[in-house]
């Protein structure tokens, strides 16, 4: 199906390794494009990029580039425009690309003082896999794992970039009526649904849930503990806590939750 929606379009799978998560304050590290352009020429782009900032510890231990593989390495200034020409016009994809990858990546061309590049749409895998009700978890790892994908060197751009890729054409086998749409009907689905009442199933409802502090970064859904901001948004604590332990441990430091009893109440609820 994927193959056919996609006939005559630049599909590129996108993705990200960053100083951190936060799509306002933190800077690109890594980039990676992998896919064909409208012609069929494939495209397999990776690129270190020098953040001009300090690389926290937590981070580069999840994606392996330190301070010093950033140092020589161009500046997003100096391939911003080489990027925005990619991913003008193309259909992206990644997991969680809208509210991370994409978001943070249109933070760096404001830096700038430029508009960001406009893709034609963009297919979430994460969005994807909710709208299609597929069990949890649904971090990349996960559901690569689950679908026969071999995601070799995980956190890396282009690993992380060609998986999602492969995930994405995965999905398109296995709910093939769900993909009878075109380009446009199908983004509107898999972020929208068929109704409002499908709205909250991607984590947009997130703003219904009880906040746990005052600034709604952590959401009471039930007996569980939901994260409603940053890369792992939407996304269970318990959850988080198996897939990325690091990015718990920066949540509970003064730069994650700033809070001090939310900081306790998510120790009493994660048994630390």
């Amino acid at each position: 199906m994927g193959q056919d929606l996609f006939q005559g379009e630049k599909v590129l799978a996108f993705d990200l390794e960053t100083t951190g998560v936060s799509t306002n304050n933190d800077r690109i590290v890594q980039f990676a494009l992998i896919g064909t352009l409208a012609d069929g020429t494939p495209v397999n782009k990776e690129q270190v990029v020098n953040p001009m900032k300090s690389i926290p510890l937590d981070a580069s231990r999840i994606h392996g580039l330190y301070n010093e593989d950033v140092r020589g390495q161009p500046t997003f200034a100096a391939v911003a425009d080489e990027l925005a020409e990619m991913i003008e016009g193309a259909i992206l994809v990644g997991h969680n690309v809208r509210n991370f990858d994409y978001a943070l990546l249109k933070n760096e061309y404001l830096r700038l003082g430029k508009l960001a590049p406009e893709p034609k749409a963009i297919m979430d895998t994460l969005e994807l896999v909710r709208r299609l009700r597929l069990p949890r978890p649904h971090n990349l790892g996960a559901l690569c794992q689950r679908h026969g994908i071999r995601l070799e060197a995980a956190h890396t751009a282009a690993a992380d970039a060609a998986a999602t890729m492969l995930l994405f054409w995965r999905l398109s086998v296995d709910h093939a009526p769900a993909f009878r749409r075109s380009i446009g009907e199908l983004e509107r689905w898999i972020v929208h649904g068929d109704g409002g009442r499908d709205a909250s199933e991607l984590g947009r409802g997130l703003n219904d849930l009880e906040p746990l502090d005052a600034m709604g970064k952590v959401r009471l859904d039930g007996d569980e503990l939901v994260l409603s901001f940053g890369r792992h948004r939407g996304r269970y604590l318990r959850e988080i806590q198996t897939a990325d332990p690091s990015y718990i441990t920066w949540l509970l430091s003064p730069n994650g939750l700033d809070c001090v009893e939310s900081r306790e109440a998510v120790r009493r609820h994660l048994d630390l």
